[in-house]
């Protein structure tokens, strides 16, 4: 057999001695040869690491038997976040003894990832698709909804009726949570560090940011939102603008555990002591989080779970006629550390 080139039906039938209509009836599993040609047949695919042409399975309906996933992130913020890992990971999980694989692609913008969607669909390489980071007017929805392929969005809260399932956590009740308890430590200049204001869920955490500091009676209780493109560097630089104000915040909460690391970091550069001077909490918990000293206050979710549940919802909503209901994602609880104390007069 000759290499570099692709295995044809036509290999495989000069392999078992049949010709290529049997080799194709074979395949497909279609009448017309015996169940040891079949058999036979099979073996030699086997054997020469045939794979069906792509074209040629979306022409005979087949499924693609692939999952897709596309990241549109700053490629420098990918390899640092350890959400993306653990996501991925679950949706692993969730294809566990299905045989269907996952087609991964990394987007330099939006329009890359719509474009990657209209190839995918078009060249019959995915079944479905999960989507992440939705926006309140998001294209990509619109887009999917258009091509009629099946996709599940992990986001903040469950889909209209007649959308695209999602797998939702409630980024509003877990922005609550985090108030609530520094209000509780007796902080009143609360800080946010951001991601992009067009995600969803940074909306969402940023309208209930000014919706807590506009809820209390002290006239002194003061919330702000500083957004940043989620890298360590835009981070360290609003923390650092924070920091330097004349009256500087008690307390920040940084949207993922790349931030609140580069924010403690700027802490221990301008002297500020963590948490006597400034208390910090992370959106996001990690191995980082718990390993930098003082280890810090965070927001934890099983993110290996969320994908898992996202690729088994995306598995059934592939399977049905109709958009399947939303479903919640796992429970977040607050896991307390040493970043966080009562403030002090």
């Amino acid at each position: 057999m000759a290499t570099g080139r692709r295995t044809t039906i036509a290999d495989i039938a000069a392999r078992a001695g049949v010709s290529i209509s049997a080799v194709s009836f074979a395949l497909n599993g279609r009448p017309g040869v015996s169940e040891s040609t079949r058999e036979r047949v099979r073996q030699v695919a086997r054997d020469l690491d045939w794979q069906p042409h792509t074209a040629a399975r979306a022409l005979g309906g087949a499924k693609a038997g692939s999952i897709g996933f596309v990241l549109n992130r700053p490629a420098r913020t990918l390899g640092t976040e350890s959400f993306f890992g653990d996501l991925i990971s679950g949706i692993q999980l969730g294809l566990t003894g299905t045989h269907i694989g996952m087609t991964l692609l990394v987007a330099r913008d939006a329009e890359e990832e719509l474009e990657t969607y209209r190839d995918w669909w078009r060249g019959h390489r995915v079944d479905g698709v999960i989507v992440i980071d939705p926006r309140r007017d998001d294209d990509r929805l619109r887009l999917l909804a258009e091509l009629g392929m099946p996709s599940v969005v992990v986001g903040s809260h469950p889909s209209p009726a007649g959308a695209a399932p999602s797998v939702w956590i409630d980024d509003s009740d877990a922005t609550d949570t985090v108030l609530r308890y520094l209000r509780a430590l007796g902080h009143r200049r609360i800080a946010h560090v951001s991601g992009p204001p067009e995600f969803e869920h940074t909306a969402l955490r940023i309208d209930r940011v000014r919706a807590f500091a506009g809820a209390g009676d002290d006239p002194d209780d003061r919330t702000e939102s500083v957004p940043t493109d989620y890298s360590a560097e835009a981070g360290a630089a609003a923390t650092r603008r924070l920091l330097s104000a004349a009256t500087r915040p008690t307390a920040i909460v940084f949207d993922n555990d790349v931030l609140a690391v580069a924010g403690l970091g700027v802490a221990s550069e301008m002297g500020v002591r963590v948490p006597q001077d400034v208390s910090i909490v992370s959106f996001d918990d990690s191995a980082m989080i718990r390993l930098v000293r003082p280890a810090i206050t965070s927001l934890t979710r099983d993110t290996v779970e969320l994908g898992q549940r996202a690729a088994v919802l995306l598995r059934e909503q592939i399977e049905s006629d109709a958009p399947l209901p939303s479903r919640p994602g796992p429970e977040l609880t607050l896991s307390v550390r040493e970043s966080t104390a009562r403030i002090t007069p």
